[in-house]
């Protein structure tokens, strides 16, 4: 049996296991989730704590839906719950729900537990399956592979920020967030080819990352941290 050398070194050091095979290609944990719902607070906790490990790129989408319920969400973004409507849709859903984490596009959960998300990134970990990512000259490159898929840029707002809610389920609160998704642009579409994919100029407030995805709201494929 082949041991991953990141897992040993985690076990010798007493500290938590890194459950990506490779941390470079990170699992993708997205949460959705509203400032206006009073279950998302401690899933938002287990987020901003995933936020720190260097194997799970983990992203905070701020949905719609509850904006006309008391308290509209200061970083709620149409596309976002579309996302969220492409993976219930995909997954044979007939509804969505916040909070609700989706790892790798793949395992779905409520998330407010840190036992439970941490077993789903374990269970849905690509290993190193997936086409190679690179950064160079303002583009990435996606190496050859299997299939198609659609490369999405996603830009994020890395710092810690405490919301206070004046209305609403969590109105006289203050939520902390963390790797609130501020953009999630569609840079096309991969046939199983090389390709390369020129990448806008960003706000230096935020960080990017790439991932490949087949389908609408299908499996992650790759990431990568830009």
């Amino acid at each position: 049996m082949r041991l991953n050398p990141l897992l040993c070194l985690a076990a010798l050091a007493g500290a938590t296991p890194i459950a990506a095979a490779d941390v470079a290609h990170p699992a993708v944990v997205e949460l959705y989730q509203s400032q206006g719902c009073s279950s998302c607070p401690p899933a938002d906790a287990v987020l901003n704590a995933l936020a720190d490990r260097p194997d799970v790129l983990a992203l905070s989408f701020a949905v719609t839906y509850w904006d006309d319920l008391g308290w509209k969400d200061t970083f709620a973004a149409p596309a976002f719950t579309q996302r969220q409507w492409d993976y219930a849709r995909a997954g044979g859903r007939g509804n969505v729900a916040t909070p609700q984490v989706i790892v790798n596009g793949r395992g779905v959960l409520t998330g407010n537990r840190r036992a439970d998300v941490d077993a789903v990134i374990a269970q849905f970990d690509r290993g190193l399956s997936g086409p190679p990512l690179t950064l160079a000259d303002g583009s990435v490159s996606v190496g050859a592979g299997h299939g198609t898929a659609t490369l999405w840029l996603v830009r994020y707002d890395p710092r810690t920020i405490a919301v206070p809610i004046r209305a609403g389920e969590n109105g006289g609160r203050t939520i902390p967030h963390r790797n609130i998704v501020r953009q999630l642009v569609k840079l096309g579409a991969w046939h199983g080819q090389p390709a390369r994919f020129a990448i806008p100029a960003s706000s230096p407030n935020l960080r990017s990352a790439v991932l490949l995805q087949a389908g609408m709201g299908g499996p992650i494929i790759a990431s990568s941290r830009l």
